[in-house]
């Protein structure tokens, strides 16, 4: 990367070379590292606050994670966590707290620690299974493969043009050499590579695994997915940002803005405009306009080709395909301030799943729990802790009418049984609760009926690239490639802005 001056901050004005709408990590990724590259850059966010799924907010003294609350490799400069490698170039850093295990996993019938350090890991499985240990090995040997392959092409300096061909062949080609034989991994599921192991319980360890990462168990994650998953929760660093997951939004604002790009809050875009097929801009709810070539979208696909676009600006096939992108399901969520005396050894992160014979999906099962205040302990007033306790919801039938409170409540108790399989008297200690359901998701992130995100299972699709039919209008976030996830998001800003980049 060449060396740059930071550019002072642009006056005010009504045409950019870039506008981003939305201010996720995608959104932030993309328009800091355009800033970077000398580019006019405006993102505007909806709220009063930017982040999306990230942000973080405060009540009482408590500041909760509003999402993503487990980082890899933020303390580690070898890290391939494409947000690393963002943070990198923007000469941003956030200070961070290494620790392993990554959390527990509270099955009914037992409790594994899951650590980075891969033989401790094998190890607690083998207490349960020593046969599945071994089988757990085999793959893990598969995915970290994959990993060693692909961690020759950083993705910061990848892009999603066909300028990549000319620039792999020229400074990657011994990595692509290397990457050859395991080729017909990258479009396989992790499924694919675990058809000879036999033993349930990890079988079921390794759904789970899946399911946290992607919303899809293991025949519907992708194995580089997965492999990226693994090799940096086991060769780089499981790490905490110090003052949570807000601390990385603002380590991207400061990138964006000493890059001299701009950050608009509470500018909600109330539609992209379109002339002949070319974006011309964005125009604000009450009527005020900026003009730019590019536009780029991080609101998901269903609400850029529903709520920003008119049906007219794209081809009906396809934004009708567009349209049919499965989504996963929404959340309920439960952010609780406790008193923390007497819970000695108490560790930050939990997933319990309730019922063997449910399947881990099914709404209220699988119940994953944070407690980052653990680690940073500027989370919660003295001697308290915050906690963020959360679900898959549907959607369908939720409305604000006379009970929605009592339902709210009820849906929240599989949550609570959760939290008491590691707090048997949480109940006693809150002290601050607040209880969100996908209305509440949907409303703060703006998000399609409060998705977590496409559900596009392995071998049924490809997440799209940043392109769309549109000149000059581009996507990022969780809907394009490569999909769920923190680093994957923050991949999807690098392709998106090295794309534009000349």
């Amino acid at each position: 990367m060449d060396s740059l001056t930071p550019s002072p901050s642009p006056p005010p004005q009504s045409r950019w070379d870039a506008i981003v709408i939305g201010s996720g990590i995608g959104g932030l990724v993309a328009g800091a590292l355009l800033a970077r590259y000398g580019k006019q850059v405006i993102v505007c966010e909806s709220h009063s606050i930017p982040g999306g799924a990230a942000h973080s907010f405060t009540r009482q003294g408590f500041h909760f994670d509003s999402g993503p609350s487990f980082y890899c490799g933020l303390s580690d400069r070898t890290s391939l966590n494409p947000l690393r490698q963002v943070l990198d170039v923007l000469e941003e850093s956030v200070p961070a707290i290494p620790y392993d295990p990554l959390g527990h996993y509270h099955f009914p019938e037992a409790t594994i620690p899951i650590y980075g350090n891969l033989e401790r890991y094998r190890s607690a499985v083998a207490q349960l299974t020593p046969p599945g240990a071994a089988e757990l090995k085999r793959l893990e040997q598969r995915l970290l493969g994959l990993y060693d392959a692909l961690k020759e092409i950083p993705a910061i300096a990848l892009r999603a043009d066909f300028s990549l061909i000319p620039l792999l062949l020229t400074r990657y080609f011994p990595a692509l050499i290397k990457l050859l034989p395991q080729l017909p991994k990258i479009q396989s599921s992790v499924g694919d590579l675990m058809r000879d192991i036999q033993d349930p319980w990890v079988r079921r360890l390794v759904d789970l695994e899946c399911f946290l990462l992607s919303g899809l168990k293991a025949d519907g994650t992708i194995a580089p997915e997965m492999a990226f998953m693994l090799g940096e929760r086991s060769r780089s660093v499981i790490d905490y940002p110090v003052g949570g997951s807000g601390a990385i939004v603002q380590a991207l604002v400061r990138g964006l803005e000493k890059w001299g790009g701009t950050l608009r809050l509470n500018a909600h875009v109330e539609q992209i405009l379109v002339e002949s097929g070319t974006v011309a801009g964005v125009r604000f709810r009450g009527g005020e306009m900026l003009c730019a070539p590019i536009v780029i979208s991080n609101a998901t696909v269903w609400d850029t080709y529903t709520q920003l676009l008119k049906p007219s600006d794209l081809p009906a096939a396809y934004r009708s395909t567009a349209l049919q992108t499965p989504a996963v399901e929404s959340f309920m969520h439960l952010h609780l301030g406790i008193r923390a005396d007497g819970l000695v050894g108490l560790t930050g992160h939990h997933v319990v799943i309730h019922d063997s014979d449910q399947d881990i999906t099914a709404p209220g099962n699988t119940c994953m729990i944070s407690i980052p205040s653990v680690w940073d302990a500027n989370l919660a007033p003295a001697k308290h802790h915050v906690v963020h306790a959360y679900t898959l919801e549907p959607f369908a039938g939720w409305q604000r009418d006379d009970t929605y409170e009592n339902r709210k409540r009820q849906k929240a108790e599989p949550l609570f049984r959760a939290l008491e399989r590691v707090i048997p008297d949480i109940r006693d200690r809150v002290v601050l609760e607040l209880i969100g359901t996908p209305l509440t998701h949907a409303r703060y992130l703006r998000r399609y009926q409060g998705t977590y995100g496409p559900a596009i299972a392995a071998g049924k699709g490809m997440f799209p690239s940043c392109h769309t039919p549109i000149s000059g209008l581009y996507r990022v976030g969780d809907s394009t490639l490569p999909g769920i996830g923190v680093p994957a998001v923050a991949a999807s800003g690098i392709l998106c802005a090295n794309s534009l980049r000349e």
